[in-house]
């Protein structure tokens, strides 16, 4: 396909991102789409969440229908696990200034978010934590000295702009939450419908090669 941009607007906490996964890593398959991601901070700042039974009440019914629309993995020890911790704090900034870092030393900024997707819907692990950050990088085989340093690099204020940006590409191509996915061609914009695709990973690849 011509030279093209796939704009993926997400949270590593938004389950809906999750669901739509497998659609994003079929489309960095494809020769001449380059994939752009835009942390959206669903829970940063003053949205940042400690787990709660109300929090688990609430995500548990979305978690269930991904589940079954999709075929997306949700592990017991994330149901049973991770959404029974009150010790555990959902904070989407550390999560995408991992991401942004290892996108920025080696490209694996998709590699990465998904495996903290895994990590937290498959394992039930605290993706937000620094422990855990570093012992995901360590696995796709990133330098822990130059991970650090890139890590660092990303300072809070560089983190919180790259959120404010991803929230004004999303209020400017009308997007109404996470994930949202445009394509952008030659300058021209055009938002991607993902409803029923959902699951369908084939049919989204062939729908993007036309």
């Amino acid at each position: 396909m011509q030279q093209a941009t796939l704009h993926y607007i997400y949270d590593p906490f938004c389950g809906w991102c999750y669901a739509a996964a497998p659609l994003v890593h079929v489309a960095a398959s494809l020769p001449g789409l380059h994939i752009a991601l835009h942390g959206g901070g669903m829970m940063a700042g003053a949205n940042r969440q400690p787990v709660t039974d109300a929090l688990r009440r609430y995500v548990i019914p979305h978690d269930q229908r991904i589940a079954a629309l999709t075929g997306q993995p949700f592990g017991d020890v994330y149901f049973d696990g991770l959404l029974r911790d009150a010790g555990a704090v959902f904070d989407s900034e550390p999560p995408i200034a991992a991401v942004l870092a290892a996108e920025s030393m080696a490209g694996r900024g998709l590699a990465l978010l998904e495996r903290l997707q895994r990590a937290h819907y498959v394992e039930g692990r605290r993706i937000a934590e620094p422990a855990a950050l570093v012992e995901l990088t360590t696995e796709l085989g990133l330098d822990q000295a130059e991970f650090s340093a890139a890590l660092n690099a990303g300072s809070e204020g560089k983190v919180l702009r790259h959120i404010a940006a991803s929230r004004e590409l999303l209020a400017r191509v009308g997007g109404q939450g996470f994930p949202t996915l445009v394509l952008e061609r030659g300058g021209h914009f055009e938002r991607l419908e993902l409803g029923a695709y959902l699951g369908s990973p084939d049919a989204w690849l062939a729908m993007l090669c036309q």
